[in-house]
């Protein structure tokens, strides 16, 4: 007798577990939705005077450098002292005799060289906009929190950066992530390398 009420319970139960299953698999794929929109909103940012144009990941948010940028936002969920940043940096050049993308790589290892210890991962020629750019890659070690009393450890930093000429101004274009939040960062700086456009 008891052998044969245990299906019938489970008979009863089963549309009730069938609809709790229908709506969590409902409300997962709402989440899924939503995050996808809101990770895949992007913000346009048009240089001054016609020049760059580029779209980046909407959540970052702007932030003051020490260097003169037309551009630096951060990633404020990384998760790390060192926020994923996203800068963008212009030189006017002289039309008469622009240097060629060999000497602003060879000028832009010089720069970095003052990095706490900084390690040129790679460089090759790539293509950004329609035109020859050089990817540089490179790694280096910053304190993240330097004040006193507020201990904090170094974050390794990695680095993916393109050089790019147009006829009159050279743009350096890039991306800096701790290391553990590299892969995610680089491919959302591919992203916005291919939103890219140049004046």
């Amino acid at each position: 007798m008891i052998k044969s009420a245990m299906p019938v319970y489970r008979l009863r139960t089963l549309p009730g577990d069938l609809g709790v299953a229908l709506v969590t698999l409902i409300a997962l794929g709402l989440g899924w939705l939503l995050m996808a929109q809101t990770t895949g909103r992007t913000r346009p940012y048009v240089e001054p005077d016609a020049g760059l144009r580029l779209n980046y990941p909407a959540g970052w948010i702007s932030v003051d450098s020490l260097q003169d940028l037309l551009l630096k936002v951060e990633d404020p969920q990384t998760d790390s002292a060192f926020k994923t940043a996203l800068s963008v940096e212009r030189h006017d050049l002289d039309p008469a005799s622009p240097p060629t993308l060999q000497t602003l790589l060879d000028r832009r290892v010089q720069e970095h060289a003052h990095l706490t210890g900084y390690h040129l991962l790679a460089d090759g020629e790539a293509t950004v906009a329609g035109q020859r750019a050089i990817l540089l890659e490179y790694a280096y070690v910053v304190q993240p929190i330097d004040a006193p009393r507020r201990a904090s450890l170094p974050v390794v930093v990695r680095a993916r950066e393109y050089l790019l000429i147009t006829k009159d101004r050279s743009y350096y274009l890039s991306i800096a992530a701790p290391e553990g939040g590299f892969a995610q960062a680089s491919a959302q700086f591919e992203r916005i390398a291919q939103s890219l456009v140049l004046p």
